[in-house]
């Protein structure tokens, strides 16, 4: 388990460097507002980063074998590409930074696919639930180092060129997790072609009996969360009246805290319930902490209710994530890991990016925010109905994965 903390720290290190604080730093030297909103296309690779994944699962560096091996690769080019941004600035020279930005997306999202192909083989599948909860906790903690924490550093302390210099150097000693890292008891041999790892993991994936019932669930799991999610700041500022420093102090503090501890409780409890009933309980606990918003919503202003509402919200999304990543984790075929779990965690984030983004504001407008609260609540009810309409393949998915 620790050397899957440090590699989950590894995997959200680079996130907010090329997001959030990479924003900050052009907001500060004056980039323009146009320029600023081009940066958010900066992190298309982890939307698409399925479409390289077959390479991973086919070819094996020569040393520490064919996960370890790439993502000990990737992490010394991602500290040299983040260090390699603290030798540029956005105000003198935004279009090489935003390259480097996009190298450096492009080589995180490839360690996502390896480091998730990896945590899928070396867990049994009782460890599932406390290796999920682990990694997440790693990443969380890597977001807000990178993020609350470098824009700290970077206005306080150091600058913002010796603060990416600083990263990168974090980056570069998260190495020493991956050498010392245990190899999977048992390593599953790698495609015998690039073509079969392109085409083998789908084969394999659809001949499964409810495998298009599975892909809908995938979607559906998260689906009302995604919606509750996807205008919380702006609720909370707009429609609630809180400042954005209230919002920003629980968001940050109290919400990634107890997201921290739903992922541990979720995952401690995973193992006892098994797969199925934790993904229905969990997903049950949710849909109803939505409710959450809905009491903020049609109450008077309360930063006490507010703080209170949004821990809740927060702690039961720590308890889904750890469930659904263990579900993502049990579907995929040892062969085909890297490919898979890339695939699924593309189909999970279909309903925040492509549903939940552009249908929230008009159901905002139809129903107002007390009735849009209401509204997400009914949106997950689809995603459980398939989870209990599913439940004997996914009490099967308990069972030592195949292959």
């Amino acid at each position: 388990m620790a050397p899957l903390l440090a590699l989950g720290f590894a995997s959200g290190l680079p996130l907010a460097l090329t997001g959030t604080t990479l924003q900050a730093w052009a907001t500060v030297e004056q980039v323009s507002l146009e320029a600023i909103g081009f940066l958010t296309l900066v992190g298309s690779a982890y939307t698409l980063k399925f479409l390289w994944a077959p390479m991973i699962d086919r070819y094996a560096p020569p040393l520490l074998g064919r996960r370890r091996g790439w993502i000990l690769i990737l992490q010394l080019l991602l500290a040299l590409s983040i260090a390699g941004m603290g030798f540029l600035a956005p105000g003198t020279a935004l279009m090489p930074l935003a390259l480097l930005a996009v190298l450096v997306a492009f080589l995180s999202a490839s360690q996502d696919v390896a480091f998730d192909a990896y945590r899928t083989e070396v867990l049994r599948p009782e460890e599932r639930g406390a290796g999920a909860a682990v990694s997440v906790l790693g990443y969380r903690i890597g977001m807000l180092i990178s993020g609350g924490l470098a824009l700290v550093i970077a206005d306080s302390w150091l600058g913002w060129q010796a603060t990416y210099l600083v990263m990168g150097g974090v980056m570069g000693l998260l190495v020493l997790a991956t050498w010392i890292a245990p190899e999977p008891q048992v390593v599953p041999p790698a495609p015998k072609s690039l073509a079969e790892a392109v085409s083998g993991p789908l084969r394999e994936f659809f001949s499964r009996k409810g495998a298009w019932a599975l892909l809908a669930l995938i979607v559906l799991y998260k689906l009302g969360d995604a919606f509750a999610g996807a205008l919380t700041t702006t609720f909370l500022i707009r429609g609630a009246g809180y400042t954005p420093s209230e919002v920003g102090l629980v968001n940050n503090v109290i919400g990634v805290a107890v997201t921290i501890v739903g992922a541990l409780v979720g995952g401690a409890l995973l193992a006892r319930l098994g797969l199925y009933r934790a993904l229905m309980l969990f997903g049950l606990a949710q849909a109803l902490s939505n409710l959450a918003y809905w009491v903020i919503a049609v109450s008077p202003k309360n930063i006490v209710l507010m703080s209170l509402g949004v821990g809740i919200e927060h702690l039961c999304f720590g308890l889904g994530t750890s469930a659904f990543v263990a579900f993502q984790m049990a579907l995929c075929n040892m062969r085909y890991t890297a490919t898979q779990f890339a695939l699924l965690s593309a189909l999970g984030a279909i309903g925040r990016t492509y549903l939940a983004g552009p249908l929230a504001p008009p159901l905002v407008n139809w129903f107002g925010w007390p009735g849009f609260f209401l509204a997400t609540v009914v949106i997950a009810v689809p995603g459980l109905v398939l989870l209990y309409l599913r439940r004997r393949d996914i009490q099967a998915l308990d069972a030592p994965a195949p292959g």
